[in-house]
């Protein structure tokens, strides 16, 4: 299984907000620490703000600013709310499955408790639990910045 680089920034972004909580962050500065596009970070972000996970403070001083307490975020809600299918296999995608082989193999029901045990891992963790490492982490945005 792999998460699209969509969800991975989605992390990212909320992980630097998380780690940031006394200011409000520009697109920029986190476009800077994760050697990012900015321009992709604002797609992530805009589906962040629209979702209510953060705000968006507007302004000369304005940037984003995380509207979910750390400790209330699953990174499995946001690998969910971030990732566009979880189509492991072919037959996962009901309209665009042209397996043969899918009425019978019994691949599918493999995959689909696979795939439910890593979501259900990624549900047990929070953004919060992250935090203790955010001084290791802010060294290493500083490099980047």
């Amino acid at each position: 299984m792999q998460l699209t680089y969509f969800s991975d920034y989605a992390l990212r972004l909320v992980l630097y907000l998380a780690a940031h909580p006394d200011r409000v962050i520009s697109v920029q500065e986190v476009s800077r620490a994760y050697l990012v596009s900015s321009h992709h970070m604002v797609k992530v972000a805009r589906l962040l703000v629209g979702r209510g996970i953060v705000t968006a403070v507007r302004g000369r001083r304005g940037g984003l600013r995380l509207n979910v307490p750390a400790a209330q975020l699953t990174i499995g809600a946001l690998v969910r709310l971030t990732e566009p299918n979880f189509n492991l296999v072919e037959c996962f995608d009901q309209v665009g499955n042209t397996c043969p082989i899918a009425p019978a193999c019994g691949l599918k029901g493999i995959f689909n408790r696979a795939q439910g045990a890593f979501l259900g891992v990624l549900d047990e963790h929070t953004i919060a639990e992250l935090l203790p490492r955010a001084p290791a982490l802010i060294k290493l945005w500083r490099k980047t910045a």
